[in-house]
């Protein structure tokens, strides 16, 4: 089993954007914006636009929501892409595992190496499942995928998939020593297992920074106990203007047309009662100020409108670089930003801020492509 290495030498992150797959890429949350809807042309302007401003990764989010597909809009993407990786989402459990990894070896060969899967343990869409059933399905998914990218067969016998003897020749992918870097997230103590046991990069949403401390020492143990190390990734929008007091009016206009009573986008996604979602709640209920920041530049008001990543730094370009020397401090190897709308958000960071870090590709400090 290939276990993933954490490079000391120096501080360094890899500086991602995300993209509108599942619908919601809007300038006031709580509305939907026709002219910004999740279709193939929209998505593919913003993954274009992330290439060509320096970004070096971008996150393809999957759900049952209007949108795009995570593979196939990827295998679109390499053909319109220079430099970007790729981080496709990937749900265990709803293709085949040997053709997963058949699909996924696919995508990186188009790519020549600039893909990054996202491992999602949630329920299929439609189904209630079982949690214990989810976390042995997606142990057992990455078990398969990572034996079908570095050894010369499939010999897997499980619960859930219980007999594969078969030929990996198929799908080798293009990246080397492991295959695409795995990231993962979740905080159920299933999911941290999974992460500790199987994946590269441990990715979590916004907190304080005393908690995303205390999480990154608690996974750093429990992979030590496999004998491995992992990386670590922050999920996180910004908004950053050339004053302080300018991002923090834009995080009100933002939150203008918000009516918690009308539309709300947090209510359709699958994910509003993951345990995440319910802790960032938690975070903003018990925490925050009037103004819902829970500490200095950590606004967590996008919690109330969206699903999934619910928090935002703010602030100057200043502050807002501060506060993401900050997380790499920790231990922070990978951020994965974004801001309402996309684009625009995606061009003030990429002005203000991307020129000033070490941005990096993970991939390639960890050997899996030169």
């Amino acid at each position: 089993m290939h276990t993933p290495v954490i490079r000391t030498e120096q501080i360094c992150c890899e500086v991602g954007w995300f993209d509108d797959l599942c619908g919601g890429d809007t300038e006031f949350l709580g509305a939907p914006d026709n002219g910004r809807k999740s279709t193939f042309e929209h998505c593919s302007d913003i993954v274009r636009l992330a290439d060509q401003l320096g970004y070096n990764n971008i996150l393809f989010p999957t759900s049952y929501m209007l949108g795009q597909e995570t593979i196939p809009f990827a295998a679109a993407a390499a053909q319109q892409t220079n430099h970007i990786n790729l981080l496709t989402a990937v749900r265990t459990g709803e293709i085949h595992p040997p053709m997963l990894a058949r699909h996924i070896a696919t995508l990186d060969h188009m790519l020549k190496g600039r893909l990054t899967v996202n491992i999602i343990n949630s329920d299929l869409p439609g189904l209630k499942e079982n949690p214990q059933l989810r976390y042995k399905r997606c142990s057992e998914v990455i078990e398969i995928l990572r034996m079908a990218w570095t050894e010369d067969r499939i010999e897997h016998s499980g619960d859930i998939y219980p007999a594969f003897s078969m030929d990996a020749t198929p799908v080798k992918p293009y990246q080397q020593n492991g295959g695409p870097l795995l990231y993962f997230g979740g905080i159920s103590p299933g999911s941290r297992d999974i992460a500790a046991r199987h994946c590269d990069v441990f990715l979590m949403w916004p907190e304080p920074i005393f908690s995303i401390r205390s999480t990154i020492q608690e996974m750093s143990l429990r992979a030590k106990e496999y004998n491995r190390a992992i990386d670590f990734g922050l999920r996180i929008h910004v908004i950053v203007r050339e004053t302080e007091e300018e991002a923090r009016a834009y995080a009100k206009h933002i939150m203008s047309k918000f009516d918690p009573a009308g539309y709300n986008l947090k209510h359709l996604a699958q994910d509003s009662k993951s345990a995440g979602v319910l802790r960032q709640d938690e975070v903003r209920n018990t925490m925050a100020d009037a103004d819902d920041f829970v500490e200095p530049h950590l606004w967590m008001g996008i919690g109330r409108a969206r699903s999934g990543c619910g928090g935002a730094v703010v602030g100057n370009p200043e502050q807002v670089l501060d506060k993401l020397h900050q997380y790499m401090q920790l231990g922070i190897r990978a951020f994965i930003l974004s801001g309402y709308p996309l684009m625009e958000e995606a061009r003030h960071f990429a002005k203000w801020v991307l020129p000033h870090l070490p941005n990096v590709k993970l991939n390639v400090l960890q050997g899996r492509v030169s």
